[in-house]
This record gives structure tokens, sequence and C-alpha cells, in this order.
């Protein structure tokens, strides 16, 4: 691989959308090259950046070659893509992928991450891989009604996941995720929990790096916010940090990589899931921190010593902004947002808006939690997108 700062390296992302877009915005201030590769048919938000462009499909090797033989190192946006495909498209390009085709392999999907950290010691939320009515109706005799089914891979943003309340919804939603067709299907136990936490890690040759544990507020099986530093206990907080970096040890990651905890109300942290890339709960660290995930995501790929992820003021709060019309993408009543000391709006550049999708984010830092969160929730409730 050539040197990463010579101004003809290359950074190639698999996957076109706003966490390639952020991170190649690090990538250009190191004077980088950026290529990108969508699986899309419309124009993403990357490909707009850079003439090094090519759309295709992530099940095809030979529609991806030209694109990977472009790049100097190849990183992923999202993890929609198969292992076994990613170890074909580096043999045959010869452009190292991090994370790894091996480290990405033990947790492609739902099943293989949940067993890949409970071999590593790590607490996962439990499960079970569902095979018929049968698993169905005795896993909700186990662990309780309602309990969550997802499909082991390509679920996003409550997409691919369904709640079941009874034998008969269970069945409902096995045959609708696709149980019926052969997608593998997992079922989750709910959690009794009272906060879910998140914390990025950077890591690769030169050693790791751990970013505070933040909060993540859902609603719908959607984050629309992050509080950091979460406002847990600190022994929590250094405890989730340990299980993250134990977990990226456990897959030798190369790369960022977000864990997503439950805190259970007895006080104990289980593994919810995992990204082998930049997280929506790590927004936050592009003012919050002095490096951020994005930078450290580049930093890390591409063999360079990682950047210091200390806080710059004691509270960050981030804001999802999602899209509220049907309709080409325009940011309206943004003046409040915009005029707040300390606030930054990031706008993703997407073209289409629709409800419930995810178009922007706002991050306030200030000093004290309680009210910067109220001020940024202020700044972002009347926006509409």
């Amino acid at each position: 691989m050539k040197h990463p700062l010579k101004t003809d390296f290359r950074i190639g992302f698999l996957g076109a959308g706003q966490l390639a877009r952020m991170s190649s915005l690090q990538a250009f201030r190191f004077g980088m090259q950026v290529s990108v590769f969508s699986d899309r048919k419309e124009n993403e938000p990357v490909q707009f950046m850079t003439p090094y462009s090519w759309s295709g499909s992530f099940d095809d090797v030979e529609s991806m070659m030209e694109f990977a033989s472009s790049c100097d190192v190849i990183t992923l946006e999202n993890e929609f893509i198969d292992s076994k495909i990613l170890a074909e498209l580096q043999r045959r390009s010869g452009t190292p992928i991090y994370p790894s085709p091996e480290s990405f392999a033990l947790i492609e999907n739902k099943l293989i991450e949940k067993q890949t950290f409970e071999n590593a010691g790590i607490p996962v939320t439990p499960y079970k891989l569902i095979e018929s009515q049968d698993d169905l109706n005795s896993f909700g005799d186990k662990y309780g009604w309602p309990y969550l089914l997802k499909s082991s891979k390509g679920g996003y943003d409550g997409y691919g996941n369904e709640t079941v309340t009874d034998a008969e919804s269970a069945k409902d939603a096995f045959k609708k995720l696709g149980g019926e067709s052969g997608r593998e299907i997992i079922a989750e136990a709910f959690v009794d929990f009272t906060h879910e936490l998140a914390v990025q890690v950077a890591r690769n040759e030169h050693g790791y790096v751990v970013y505070p544990c933040c909060e993540t507020v859902q609603e719908n099986h959607i984050n629309v916010a992050v509080k950091a530093p979460a406002e847990v206990d600190e022994s929590i907080r250094l405890k989730s940090q340990e299980l993250a970096v134990t977990a990226a040890e456990a897959i030798d990651g190369k790369g960022i990589f977000a864990f997503e905890f439950f805190l259970t109300k007895e006080g104990d942290l289980l593994l919810n899931e995992s990204a082998p890339r930049p997280h929506n709960s790590g927004h936050y660290t592009i003012e919050g921190t002095v490096t951020s995930q994005f930078e450290n995501h580049v930093r890390a790929v591409c063999g360079l010593p990682l950047g210091d992820v200390s806080m710059i003021k004691p509270a960050a709060v981030m804001m999802n902004l999602l899209g509220t019309n049907k309709r080409p993408a325009v940011i309206e009543n943004h003046e409040k947002a915009l005029a707040e000391p300390n606030g930054h709006l990031h706008s993703y550049g997407k073209l289409e808006s629709k409800p419930g999708r995810k178009m922007a984010h706002f991050t306030l830092i200030g000093e004290e939690m309680k009210d910067v969160y109220k001020r940024a929730r202020e700044c972002t409730k009347v926006i509409k997108i």
C-alpha cells in the first residue's frame, strides 16, 4: 500500500451514503483522493463529491473490480455485503480491505455476531435461530411475550424487525420477514433496560482508542438523539468501554467499530449489536471530541496513528433530523439551530426526503447536559425537511 499521505493515495468506500460522505470529508483533509461504489440506482451523497464513482451490485465481484483496482485501500459504509464477496474482491484486485473479510465474517449477520461475542465471554441479549413454528412458540414460552424477530442480515432503523406478541403474530412476522422463503431469522428477548448505550472503538496496528460511553434515545426503533457522556454511573461507562474493546479485539478489527449495549434494571450490560463502520451514535464526535469517529475511521484503515478522543466540552448532544415530507429535500425552519452558539447543522446531501429517513443532524456542545439537551431539542423540533 502506498504512503497514505501521498496525494495520489486513494481510499475507496463500499457504500455511498452519509457515513461515507463524512469519512470522505476527513480523507480530503489528509489530501487523499476518494473512490466510491454504490449499489443504488439513484445518486448518493458521496457521488457528488468525487469524480471516481461506480455503481453496481454488492453481489457481483466483477462489477466492483474497476472500482477496487482504482483504490489503495477499501473500507465499508454498511454491512449489506457478504464476507466471501469481500474476500474474493480483495484477492482478485490485490487491494486491502478493512475491516478485513476475516473480521467481517465474524459479525456479518446477527446470529454469527451473537455467537462471536458470546464465545469471547461478552454478555449478549438472549437469542435463538428460528427454523419452525415450534421454535417461535418455545422462545416465547422461555423468555416471555412479546419478543423481537429479526432478519439476520440487512436490517436497520427498525426495518427487518418485527415485535411479536403471541404465536399467531409470530407466525405472520416470520413469513413477512422471509423466514418461509429461506431467509435466516432470529428471535431476541425483550430486555428490561433503563438505558441504551453505545461506545465507538478505533483500532489498528498502532493500538486502539475508545470513545466516551454515550446514551442513545430511541423512538420507534430509530435513534432520535445521542447524549455524551451517558448519564449513568461512571463504573457503568467504564465497563461498557472495556466490553467494547474486548469485542473489537475478539474480531481482530482494523477500522472504526460501534457497540450498542442495554443497561438492565439490575445494572448489567448486555451487548445488543455492533457495526464495523462509523455509526449514528458517534456523530456527536465531529464537534464533541478532539478527533471524530470519521477521522479515526480514515486513520485506522490507512494505518495512521489514531487521534485523541477526549471531549471538547463536558456535554454533547446530537439530534437526528428525519424527513418529514415526501419531496425534494430542503431544510426549513433552521434559523434557530444555526443561530445557536456551539451548534452545528449537518445536511447529508440526499436529494429526496421521505418521512423517517435520516436526512441531517444537529449537534450542540456545552457545559451541562440537562441544559444542552433542552436547547438542542428546542432548536430542532421546528425543523422540517
